[in-house]
């Protein structure tokens, strides 16, 4: 039978034999068979087999799988680690919880990392108070994991802290993930740090806020992302044209209306659409000729926007 064949291959004394085995294992027909066998084969002396073992336990989500996968975390082969870690997440098995949270303080960075990677999608409470602390963590790779948890546990008392992330960590990718964190608060308090985030040094964070303060309908921030428009990166003025066609800022029309002559066509499309959503009648001079666009999509989008300002009345 093939299970017994499999069986007989992991105990063989070539590792490229245990590891092809682990690979049969989920065609195997004696489905009581399976998870006990991942779980030997996760403890083998090879990487290779307890690598293919950790992506291969996925599909299963017995306790004792979850508890023989939880301590890969800290195996002395980084594949194997992140494999362990990836696994776990694509779980999002409660029950992982449990062993996964006496990690998320473990001594080192990367397993602290993992760890908080994997339990972000469960969103179980106890990992609110660990995130906060690794928050503070020296490692970069640490704090964005730790915003990740904040973010998906959406808790209004960390809106604080990752506000404080978002301006102030040395790290540009924490400060751009915190700042999408965020994107659950309804709280106008942020709006000064997402305005002044606006001016980061790196081109990723200005988007990201660009981004936010339109997604939580900051209306104060318009002007902000007005300047946005000016920014030396297109992808941020995409950013910004999408907010503010959101947040219909009248006063972003003039702004919009000279992107339409930007050489990238995402940027006038963008403005295109914004403009219609604003329902200001200054800008259908520029929609019209908008429509001998050299981008189809461009064109096509100017009529729309046209007619949505007319349906809207076209207020000045």
């Amino acid at each position: 039978m093939l299970a017994n064949t499999i069986h007989d291959r992991l105990q063989s004394d070539d590792p490229g034999v245990r590891r092809i085995a682990v690979l049969d294992l989920p065609y195997s027909e004696e489905e009581d068979d399976i998870v006990p066998l991942l779980v030997t084969a996760m403890a083998d002396p090879d990487a290779g087999v307890r690598l293919e073992a950790a992506k291969a336990i996925e599909g299963y989500e017995e306790p004792e799988a979850l508890a023989a996968l939880v301590p890969l975390l800290k195996d002395s082969d980084a594949e194997v680690r992140q494999a362990a870690a990836i696994t776990l997440a694509e779980l999002k098995e409660p029950a992982s919880a449990v062993h996964l949270l006496p990690y998320l303080s473990d001594g080192s960075p990367q397993v602290k990392a993992d760890a908080l990677r994997a339990v972000r999608a469960l969103r179980v409470d106890e990992a609110f108070s660990p995130a906060m602390v690794a928050l503070e963590d020296r490692n970069p790779q640490v704090r964005r994991e730790a915003v990740g948890v904040l973010g998906y546990l959406k808790k209004p008392e960390a809106i604080g802290a990752l506000t404080n992330a978002a301006a102030n960590d040395p790290d540009q990718e924490v400060r751009r993930v915190a700042i999408g964190a965020l994107g659950y608060s309804s709280a106008i308090s942020i709006q000064p740090t997402l305005s002044r985030v606006l001016a980061d040094a790196a081109w990723q964070v200005r988007e990201e806020a660009a981004a936010t303060m339109g997604k939580l309908g900051l209306a104060l921030g318009a002007p902000d992302l007005i300047q946005a428009m000016e920014d030396e990166f297109w992808q941020v003025r995409v950013k910004a044209a999408r907010s503010l066609g959101k947040l219909k800022a009248k006063a972003a029309v003039p702004a919009l209306c000279e992107a339409l002559q930007h050489p990238i066509s995402n940027l006038r499309k963008e403005s295109v659409i914004a403009l219609g959503e604003i329902g200001d009648v200054r800008a259908i001079p520029f929609l019209e000729a908008a429509q001998h666009d050299a981008d189809s999509d461009v064109r096509k989008l100017s009529k729309l926007a046209i007619t949505s300002i007319h349906m809207q009345g076209g207020a000045s």
